[in-house]
């Protein structure tokens, strides 16, 4: 049929189907985030506006924002269904970058589709259009390459037969997936072509679930036997193949003690016997000690960041390590003896009689997870101005199993981590961690909160992040998908001022008690007015008491109204859950902190840990 460049790929985009982890078929494609503009109004934009009914369009506020939110609802369901974001040219497109890099450092499909210059440059330069002066085929686009899992630039209506197969390949391979961008020229949109009939019928994409090698097989079962106190990592990864339940048998079969990632957390309802904690710097010193005593760990679906392995030094210098990874490139890090495969096939693989663990070992994880306990639930009662720990704990206590919370950056994920204790059953938390955008929080949670409709969801942002990115507030409001935001306000950016004066620093710039100001009293924000301004049912609280009733108000608030409600709350500036692990950060000779990280890295385990 004779179509445009654009209603070819609209039309693409609206046959193409998946399967969900429970077996339902779902759109691949379900929401188009877009803020139209020259580039892509009227060759896109017409193309989705005669498939609105099958391709629901959203208007965002900022690129960056749409493009988080994509990010969010991906997660939400388990990297099964993939968010698009169309841009004009230029500023928007360049608004993509950060986003991508979220989605590409975190394993996350995303597709995008900016607009690009013409390809037959007659008009050149046109508006909105940098120049190489060596390259004049380079646009702004370009600077998506390096966080793109896959780019293409699309200068004939005929490209879209050959790059659309490899484009739903990459967003639904576990082993690679991550963003896609389709660079498109204005004027290659609305040119036509017949294209054939069989590019537009529906196709299901459903995740494949790669077998390993028998021989990476046979090796790591033979280290798993020799072992007496292993420990089973659980990451990402087992998230998005849905193994939980898989790797949790594995476990309870062999008396494995478990931890979990940043990125594998609430897989393990947090009172299981075997269960020690979210394990590295944002994690528990529960799971910290374990990892230090264990003699094999086996990391499933995790690409072992540095948050997760306090920077190489939360484990013993002669380790064994084993990684179970749908990708070879996570799988070989660090020397590890890799399994390549999917989590759900190849856990039951590892199991054999002869893996046998000392029962002590087996029921350390308890007691030390019991010990974590006691400490988080004595800072959740402390005196005090309120702190995030105590934050986390009302929104946890009142949160049910379909609910989902969601943070980023700053100080509240260690609080989240490290505290949260699940329930069992699907995940329920997005911490995006990967990248640590500040400002994921709200978009991140509208994107989140139009795919979890069963539950609600809550975002945990602070002050700094609110700032950063908040317009997409607004663009929830106007759509109507609720949240709760919880805002906490400490007055600045107060991780890293924790950071800073932590290793002998002055304070400043972070605070903004140490910000420069021409003002003798500077201004503040008041973000209860703010958020309403957005649109958003708002209050601000202060104490336990009032925003635990609050936060009460505000789920009721949220789903009666149909828009976010946001509690604003004053939270201590430096009360934090430390869980005992080490970060390497550079510490300048002068400071105080140097000799903590001199120790630090002669702690760091050797760059090729022994198999």
């Amino acid at each position: 049929m004779e179509l445009t460049t654009a209603q070819a790929l609209v039309a693409w985009l609206a046959a193409q189907r998946a399967e969900t982890l429970d077996g339902r078929e779902v759109p691949l494609f379900p929401a188009v985030f877009a803020i139209f503009g020259h580039g892509n109004v009227l060759g896109l934009g017409t193309a989705l506006y005669e498939h609105r009914a099958e391709l629901p369009v959203w208007r965002g506020h900022t690129e960056q924002g749409m493009a988080l939110a994509a990010i969010g609802y991906a997660k939400a369901t388990d990297r099964r269904q993939v968010g698009v974001v169309t841009t004009s040219i230029g500023p928007g497109a360049a608004n993509l970058v950060t986003a991508a890099g979220v989605a590409h450092a975190n394993r996350l499909p995303l597709l995008l589709l900016p607009g690009d210059t013409f390809a037959g440059r007659a008009s050149d330069p046109v508006l909105q259009q940098i120049e190489d002066f060596a390259q004049p085929g380079v646009t702004v686009n370009d600077a998506l390459r390096p966080v793109s899992r896959y780019f293409d630039r699309l200068t004939r209506p005929e490209q879209l037969l050959g790059t659309l197969p490899q484009v739903a390949a990459v967003l639904t391979d576990p082993s690679r997936t991550g963003p896609v961008t389709l660079a498109l020229p204005q004027d290659v949109q609305v040119e036509t072509f017949d294209f054939p009939d069989a590019l537009f019928a529906p196709v299901v994409h459903r995740v494949p679930r790669p077998r390993a090698d028998l021989g990476e097989i046979a090796a790591a079962r033979e280290v798993l036997r020799t072992s007496r106190r292993p420990l089973l990592i659980l990451g990402g990864g087992v998230r998005y193949s849905g193994a939980a339940a898989v790797a949790l048998a594995f476990a309870e079969r062999h008396g494995i003690p478990i931890v979990e990632t940043t990125a594998g957390r609430t897989l393990v309802r947090h009172d299981h016997p075997l269960y020690a904690g979210p394990l590295g710097v944002t994690g528990s010193a529960s799971a910290n000690a374990m990892a230090a005593a264990a003699d094999v760990v086996l990391a499933v679906g995790t690409r072992l960041q540095d948050f997760t392995t306090a920077s190489w030094s939360v484990f013993a210098a002669d380790v064994a390590i084993v990684t179970v990874n749908t990708a070879r490139f996570d799988a070989v890090k660090r020397g590890a003896l890799a399994v390549v495969g999917d989590a759900a096939a190849t856990l039951p693989e590892l199991s054999s009689p002869d893996l046998r663990v000392e029962a002590a070992w087996t029921e350390r994880a308890a007691t030390l997870r019991a010990g974590w306990d006691a400490h988080v639930d004595a800072l959740r009662v402390a005196d005090g101005p309120l702190t995030y720990a105590q934050v986390v704990g009302v929104v946890e206590e009142s949160s049910g199993p379909e609910d989902y919370v969601v943070t980023a950056a700053g100080g509240l994920p260690g609080e989240l981590v490290g505290g949260w204790r699940a329930r069992g059953g699907r995940p329920t938390m997005d911490v995006e961690y990967g990248f640590s955008c500040m400002g994921y929080e709200l978009a991140g949670a509208w994107g989140a909160a139009m795919a979890r409709t069963d539950g609600l969801v809550t975002a945990l942002v602070g002050d700094g992040s609110y700032l950063m990115l908040n317009s997409e507030l607004f663009s929830a409001a106007f759509a109507g998908h609720p949240f709760v935001a919880v805002v906490c306000d400490n007055d600045g950016y107060a991780v890293i001022a924790r950071l800073q004066q932590g290793q002998g620093g002055k304070a400043f710039n972070n605070f903004y008690d140490d910000c420069r100001s021409e003002h003798s009293a500077p201004p503040r924000v008041n973000f209860r007015e703010h958020a309403r301004a957005l649109g958003c049912a708002a209050v601000e609280v202060s104490g336990m008491a009032e925003f635990r009733a609050s936060y009460a108000w505000a789920r009721e608030t949220a789903r009666a109204e149909r828009r976010p409600a946001v509690v604003v709350v004053r939270t201590a500036p430096s009360a934090w859950t430390e869980a005992g692990a080490w970060w390497e950060v550079g510490v300048p000779h002068a400071l105080s902190g140097h000799e903590d990280y001199a120790a630090g890295k002669i702690r760091q385990t050797r760059l090729l840990p022994p198999r």
